[in-house]
């Protein structure tokens, strides 16, 4: 295979200068007219045809190549985080309140750096690439709308096979890291209402207090996840906000328990909601008040397919060297909309190590950190990967 990190290091002035740009201007969900325009300006010239989504801010580029060949889609996410900026750096946000804190710039500037490598060796392409620009991945739900949209059928044939880069600070600059079948969890909120009785603090026998009862939900949660649960195919129930009250002397009527469910298979994630819909009225009904549980379904669980996994890893092996490829041993809890690709299309993510040389991976600030510095000499291993995936097709 060609030395695909050398010509990519051609890029790499152009490539920063663009990631830094679309880091000065971070934009929230799935419209990002700002962050669009940037990237149309940067995919001007090439060879490709482009389609603007309308639902969505989503841009699908398309190289062809040989008509025979396969049709295989890169993907990157653009949106940014509802974060104030402590970086210091230079290229700081300048939209107030917004940041890159998720690597989204990288990811963008990335695939626009394989998009310009793939253009100016076009005829060794050995079939079609569907490059996937999309918006709203932190919690929009953009991958999803994009699909609906038609994503699949944009080259004219579906594409046999997905690959998509995150970087993290948790891995040197460079690493790759990745496994088979489940890698990252599905997420789904959940809100508990209490409601009881109200009244003076000072009587709790007159009132039906909703507030340990809330509690007691919460333990009792965690409790029955232990015993209910296998702990080989685990889940995470956490309860990350609670509401009630108004002030010290008067009993609420109501408590409020809102957190994120959390699995690695679509069995235990039915199990966990089980759960819920079981304790909090059960635990409410003992206490002589009422629990309400509602349930929204977020993003699925992101699968590797083994045996593309197993092509990105021998791949990613001859263009990074053996000693930077490295299997991660169990998955993370994290979620991704990659995820709704995935079960559409047999594909893999991998993470890219990008953490600044002068900085400790088990101690640097990680991703949706408002301090957190990625380093961009990660950026041309990571076109290199991609470019590497389709020119493996031949």
């Amino acid at each position: 295979m060609l030395d695909l990190v050398a010509s990519a290091q051609n890029l790499f002035p152009d490539i920063v200068e663009l990631r830094r740009e679309l880091h000065r201007f971070p934009e929230r969900g799935n419209h990002l007219p700002k962050t669009r325009q940037i990237l149309l300006e940067a995919l001007e010239g090439l060879p490709l045809d482009l389609k603007l989504h309308e639902t969505t801010s989503g841009v699908v580029a398309v190289l062809p190549g040989d008509p025979e060949g396969r049709v295989i889609l890169l993907r990157a996410d653009m949106d940014a985080l509802p974060l104030t900026e402590e970086t210091g750096l230079e290229f700081a946000s300048r939209h107030d309140g917004f940041m890159h804190a998720c690597g989204h710039d990288l990811h963008t500037a990335m695939l626009v750096g394989a998009a310009r490598l793939l253009s100016s060796m076009r005829e060794q392409i050995p079939g079609t690439v569907l490059f996937m620009f999309q918006p709203g991945e932190e919690g929009f739900a953009g991958a999803r709308f994009m699909l609906e949209e038609g994503l699949l059928d944009t080259a004219g044939r579906r594409p046999s096979g997905a690959f998509a880069l995150h970087v993290n600070t948790w891995t040197p600059t460079g690493v790759l890291m990745h496994r088979k079948g489940a890698q990252l969890a599905s997420d789904d909120r959940v809100v508990i209402t209490v409601r009881g009785k109200g009244g003076h603090a000072s009587a709790p026998y007159l009132s039906y207090d909703p507030i340990p009862v809330a509690a007691e939900i919460v333990l009792a949660t965690q409790t029955a996840i232990t015993r209910r649960i296998n702990v080989f195919d685990p889940g995470v129930i956490t309860f990350a906000s609670v509401e009630a009250g108004t002030t010290h002397n008067v009993i609420p009527e109501t408590a409020r328990l809102e957190g994120t469910i959390r699995a690695i298979s679509d069995s235990t994630r039915e199990q966990l909601h089980a759960l819920l819909r079981r304790i909090a009225p059960g635990v409410a009904a003992a206490h002589g008040v009422e629990a309400e549980v509602e349930i929204v379904r977020g993003y699925p669980v992101t699968v590797n397919d083994p045996e593309h996994t197993d092509r990105v890893d021998s791949v990613a092996r001859r263009v990074l060297g053996d000693q930077a490829v490295r299997w991660l041993e169990a998955p993370i809890m994290g979620s991704e909309d990659w995820g709704y690709v995935l079960q559409e299309v047999p594909g893999t993510m991998s993470f890219l190590g990008a953490c600044p040389p002068d900085r400790n991976p088990l101690q640097a600030p990680g991703l949706h950190s408002n301090r957190i510095i990625l380093d961009e000499a990660a950026m041309p291993y990571g076109i290199a990967l991609h470019a590497a995936m389709v020119l493996a097709e031949r």
